[in-house]
């Protein structure tokens, strides 16, 4: 992404973010205007900021980006070092959506100010550093310096960081790479299997590719592909095939003694003979000539508390060195000269043990153990620990400095390990447990065996009892990913303590900046269907207290119910068990959500509405796992989504509407274009190829056994596909991704075929020509006669969102044909019987939903200034289905022996109605507020 954006730097020009009430064009010949944007931090002002990217959205027309750089001030006048690019465009080439790169800095203001300025051609540079980050990319590494790390990366082997080096040209790690354990079988299953018939393997990582994916004067990225194969260092069985692709991209920031990596893996294993047992990074540490009472560990336990220990401990002595000698051990700090010690301590030190090795595991979300050892072969000795580690690990010296490793929900990915290792050696080393070998190995295999389905219909009358759409190799995890974040921090010498408390909750909570909801909204970039909550009447004071506390009822429920772990942090349950008081986590199609009918559209509006901190954390975790776990990253399902059940990937029913960018796009934006998830979005382009390999409708067709789907003529739905299509296209429109114009003009077609139907979206499905993006008539009325054909999930997969962004982006140049075609779906859908057949000569049969699809009648009514529809969508909003305004609308207390631990139950809540009331509601209160009574 960023080459391609670096590039449009000199081609388009350049900007910067900021907050204005007044919208005008700018010609190339304006003199420079200035209209500063401000920006805050999403929750409290951080006590520091290791280096921040943030995203900001622009009016149509505002700022050309060959005309526009930007620059960043803070509440004292003083400027930022700071980068910005384009990260998307209006049609008409005016910046849509900024990207910006701020410097680490110990300093840190409540709010900043973004500032564009017209200045006519750019040349290119949009830096305020007054230094610049250094990059030297030879053929066998990339050395990056950004002033207070120098930190290369070989572009070849198993080593992803040859060295970590502090500007005093001091050595704080090296020889960083990644670990991974597997095995053959699990012991104790049925057929006898025990230690000796299981094969165990040791993979490291083999680097495939390197490269400078950003270079600018305040941030650099630098990405690295590759496989993991038998490992030269490590000992165990090596013949194996290298296996589960990584991409790690390294961030790192001016002036910043940090380094942040997004780690990714994508399972590409047999999960029948491949048993993942430990996924790891692991760092040398140099400490050769440090004391070993100088050598201070440090690990982060629960609420800003560490373990503060020395390999060579002199504090609980029998005899005392002095005061000032422990503590200046304790505190991590060089203890004076040991002449100064007392000589009954001083004496004795050969007869102190040292301690090598410590050890951390977190195998549950509930709790994590300590222990340490002197060297291999004698005993552990356990620490106590504690609930919910912090997931920092720090090894170092006095004076020789050293390094903290760690990694953000360290908890909450269970199981987890950090360990420190050889601290009484010359290299000493910490090893960071993605997936800890302490656990019993990762078990990816179907939960089931099929229950004797052998025929379509088998498995459809399954489908009526537990709502799982089970089939013989779908339920497979080839493909899915899982993205993690890690931190790396260097030091000169040990740091204080309450350093490493505060880093470790930066880690866990990085920093994030954002514009006030007002300016977003006003922009119009991310649509117009919402608005923040200003209503002041009585009913919309209610309806927004409603919105709250549904946000808050699922973030209680993330922590009670446990709803955590590697492949599961982030996801939320489907629907809820009132007789055992538990939500469906074991009932087919009813355990997890995997973006059934839209939450992560609801979360992210919400937090747009209002900026609340935990809306923005709930919500980024959604995205971080749907758009990595439940969706195929390679394989034959690549670019589609796996349907809501006990597994995220054990459904049968793969499809575009799960995996829709529509889910993952605020981020993207907000985040001033994150890489990883604008990965995904890319990937999506061509999920339309899986339809050539997954035909959703498959087990109903008459014609399942003779059926070969045509990338000429392949039967989507024109609102479950499409849309979901749609976003994508739109998406890579918006960027200028490497084929943008290929995804306009099949937008532009798309549009036109779907118009050109006789019913348009009440259709149902129509024939897509992959290859040049044509839609014409289904199977069934080759002549366009019209077909009738409405379910009641058609617009309940972003579609709705898809269409308001897309009537704001094209603004005069929407085809009035396809805005006639969708208003008619909008107005009709909760119609009466008698008026649909007088539309269409058939009425729709029996829908439901209706709650939902409200909004759509709200859509309808705002663009047709039509009164009668704004009080049939508040109608259909408060007496139809879904949540009534007579629910509780609160959670009882339950504990006791119905359950297994307390916790608090809205029995009458499901995460279906929740989506679909929170999306109705605020899309009907920023398009027929007014009409609500």
């Amino acid at each position: 992404m960023y080459p391609v954006a670096l590039c449009l730097f000199a081609a388009f020009g350049l900007f910067r973010p900021g907050v204005s009430q007044s919208y005008h064009n700018i010609s190339s010949n304006a003199t420079a205007v200035e209209d500063t944007v401000r920006v805050h931090w999403v929750g409290r002002t951080p006590t520091y900021n290791s280096g921040t990217t943030f995203g900001l959205p622009w009016p149509r027309g505002r700022h050309r980006p060959e005309e526009t750089t930007f620059t960043i001030s803070t509440s004292a006048d003083e400027v930022m070092q700071s980068q910005s690019w384009v990260t998307a465009y209006w049609p008409d080439g005016s910046i849509k959506w900024t990207g910006h790169a701020i410097s680490g800095s110990e300093t840190v203001y409540d709010e900043y100010m973004v500032t564009p300025s017209t200045v006519g051609p750019s040349s290119g540079d949009n830096s305020t550093a007054s230094t610049n980050m250094t990059v030297k990319d030879s053929a066998d590494a990339v050395e990056v310096d950004n002033g207070k790390l120098v930190v290369s990366f070989p572009k070849t082997g198993n080593i992803l960081i040859r060295e970590i080096k502090t500007s005093s040209g001091n050595t704080i790690g090296q020889n960083g790479r990644l670990l991974l354990r597997s095995q053959s079988a699990v012991m104790g299953d049925e057929d006898g299997t025990d230690r000796s018939s299981i094969d165990y393997f040791n993979f490291e990582s083999n680097i495939q590719e390197v490269s400078v994916t950003e270079e600018t004067a305040v941030r650099t990225v630098v990405t690295v592909r590759g496989k993991h194969q038998g490992g030269a260092t490590e000992p165990w069985n090596t013949d194996h095939d290298p296996w589960l692709p990584f991409v790690l991209r390294f961030y790192l920031y001016m002036e910043s003694d940090a380094i942040h990596i997004i780690h990714t893996l994508i399972y590409d294993g047999n999960p029948d003979k491949d048993f993942v047992t430990g996924i790891g990074v692991r760092f040398e540490v140099p400490l050769g000539g440090e004391e070993l009472y100088d050598r201070h560990i440090r690990l982060a336990g629960v609420d800003g508390g560490l373990l503060n220990e020395a390999v060579q401990g002199i504090t609980g002595l029998r005899r005392d060195p002095g005061k000032d000698i422990r503590a200046a051990q304790f505190e991590g700090r060089k203890t004076p000269a040991l002449e100064t010690w007392d000589t009954r301590v001083s004496s004795r030190l050969h007869w102190i043990p040292s301690w090598n090795d410590y050890s951390l595991n977190q195998l549950s979300p509930d709790g994590f153990t300590l222990k340490k050892r002197t060297k291999l072969g004698q005993s552990w000795v356990n620490i106590p620990g504690g609930t919910r580690a912090g997931g920092l690990a720090y090894l170092g010296g006095a004076s020789k400095g050293g390094l903290a490793v760690g990694l953000r929900n360290f908890w909450k990915r269970y199981p987890t390990s950090l360990d420190i290792t050889n601290a009484a050696s010359d290299k000493g080393e910490i090893t960071l447990w993605l997936y800890s070998p302490s656990a019993q190995p990762m078990d990816l295999r179907p939960f089931h065996g099929g229950l004797g389905e052998e025929s379509y219909e088998d498995q459809l009358d399954a489908l009526e009892i537990t709502y799982e759409d089970w089939e013989e190799g779908y339920n497979t995890p080839y493909g899915i990913a899982r993205t993690s974040e890690i931190f790396v921090f260097g030091f000169e010498s040990t740091p204080p303590s309450s350093k490493l408390a505060a880093l470790t909750k930066h880690m866990d909570e990085p920093p994030v900046l954002v514009p006030e909801s007002d300016y977003i909204s006003q922009t119009r970039a991310i649509g117009t269907y919402w608005q923040p909550p200003h209503n002041s009447t009585g009913p919309a004071r209610t309806i927004e207290e409603h919105l709250d506390f549904l946000c808050q009822f699922y973030q209680d429920q993330v922590s009670q119910r446990r709803w955590y772990g590697f492949w599961d942090h982030g996801d939320i349950m489907h629907t809820y068990d009132t007789d055992r008081h538990t939500w469906r986590y074991d009932i087919g199609g009813y355990a997890w959500d995997n973006s059934e009918l839209s939450p992560d559209l609801f979360f992210w509006i919400q937090f747009l509405r209002t900026g609340r901190e935990d809306f923005y954390r709930h919500a980024e975790a959604l995205t971080r796992h749907t758009g990595e776990v439940d969706v195929y990253h390679i394989g034959p399902y690549k670019g589609l989504g796996t349907r809501h059940g006990v597994q995220h990937w054990g459904d049968s029913s793969k499809q575009i509407r799960i995996s829709t960018p529509q889910y993952r796009k605020v981020l993207y934006y907000l985040s001033g274009g994150d890489e990883r998830v604008g990965e995904l979005l890319t990937e999506t382009l061509d999920g339309e190829r899986a339809f050539l390999v997954v035909d959703p409708r498959r087990k109903v067709r008459k014609d399942n056994g003779t059926y070969v789907p045509d990338p000429e003529a392949v039967l989507i739905d024109t609102g479950l596909d499409w849309s979901g299509q749609a976003a994508s296209w739109l998406i890579e429109w918006e960027r200028r991704g490497p084929r943008w114009e290929e995804a306009r003009s099949k937008l532009y077609k798309t549009m036109r075929g779907i118009a050109n139907l006789k019913n348009g979206f009440v259709t149902g499905v129509a024939l897509y020509n992959i290859n040049n993006g044509t839609i014409s008539p289904p199977p069934d009325d080759p002549q366009n006669l019209g077909v009738v054909s409405v379910t009641h999930l058609t617009a309940m997969f972003g579609l709705v969102e898809v269409i308001a962004e897309l009537t704001d982006h094209l603004g005069d140049d929407f085809p009035a044909d396809f805005e006639e075609t969708w208003l008619d779906y909008c107005r009709y859908y909760g119609a009466s019987p008698d008026e649909q057949i007088a539309r269409y000569g058939k009425d729709f049969g029996s829908l439901n939903l209706h709650q939902g699809h409200s909004r759509l009648t709200a859509y309808a009514a705002n663009k047709l200034n039509n009164s009668t529809l704004a009080a049939r969508a508040w109608k259909e909003f408060f007496t139809t289905d879904g949540f009534a305004p007579d629910e509780p609308w609160e959670s009882e207390p339950l504990d006791g022996s119905q359950v297994l631990t307390p916790i608090d139950e809205a029995a009458w809540v499901s995460t279906n109605d929740a989506a679909l009331y929170g999306l109705a509601a605020m899309q009907n209160l920023a398009l027929v507020g007014d009409a609500l009574r």
